[in-house]
């Protein structure tokens, strides 16, 4: 399919073929959930941890006799029922770890980036052009895209002047090409790639049949 290639001026320059596989893919939205939620879930860390009745310091006498005293029986006070007890089925370290196969996760991602594309919200430009770190180049060329909303700005590898430049807006974040992944697809509304970045796309997902799924 044919899309257009603006500059930094949001002025049409030229008139590309990309891939259909990836800007044309069929959209399943329940594989891009799925897709989504494994992301998050291998982003916990896992770490968190309580103490049990055993593990919390003392309590190692009984409080009081067992009977003969008109109070329920108890034998610790680090019991859960106790203040400063340990805890019932509290949380302790685990992974959260999921896994898909690598098919269903590069389709999820042609799924997010053909909806960007049908929905207007991804912009192709021919590079970005920072000679030197400078926020207000970037915020000028927001502006002359229309691009007001959180977005996600993506280079075929990464530019220091970019990322330097692009640090301190917010809501925008710099991303090389082979690091894309749905969870910032969809945390940005807006998309806005270079041309290398389409072509080096397009290398790495854009390949039809099982052995280019490896």
């Amino acid at each position: 399919m044919e899309v257009d290639v603006r500059n930094t001026s949001g002025q049409v320059v030229d008139h590309v073929e990309v891939s259909d596989l990836l800007f044309n893919a069929p959209i399943y939205e329940a594989l891009v959930h799925q897709a989504l939620v494994r992301q998050r879930a291998n982003a916990r860390q896992g770490t968190h941890s309580t103490k049990t009745r055993s593990e919390a310091r003392g309590g190692g006498r009984k409080p009081w006799r067992q009977k003969y005293t008109g109070r329920s029986r108890q034998g610790s006070i680090r019991s859960p029922l106790w203040r400063h007890g340990g805890v019932a089925f509290g949380p302790k370290p685990r992974s959260y770890r999921q896994d898909i196969p690598v098919r269903m996760r590069r389709q999820a991602l042609r799924s997010v980036l053909t909806s960007k594309l049908a929905d207007g919200d991804l912009i192709i430009i021919d590079s970005f052009g920072l000679e030197k770190p400078r926020t207000k180049d970037v915020l000028a060329a927001l502006q002359s895209l229309d691009v007001n909303a959180p977005a996600l700005l993506v280079t075929a590898e990464p530019e220091e002047n970019l990322i330097r430049s692009a640090q301190n807006v917010q809501r925008v974040k710099t991303l090389p090409a082979r690091y894309m992944n749905v969870g910032d697809l969809l945390a940005h509304r807006k998309l806005v790639i270079t041309l290398d970045a389409v072509r080096s796309a397009e290398e790495l997902w854009a390949k039809s049949g099982r052995k280019a799924e490896r």
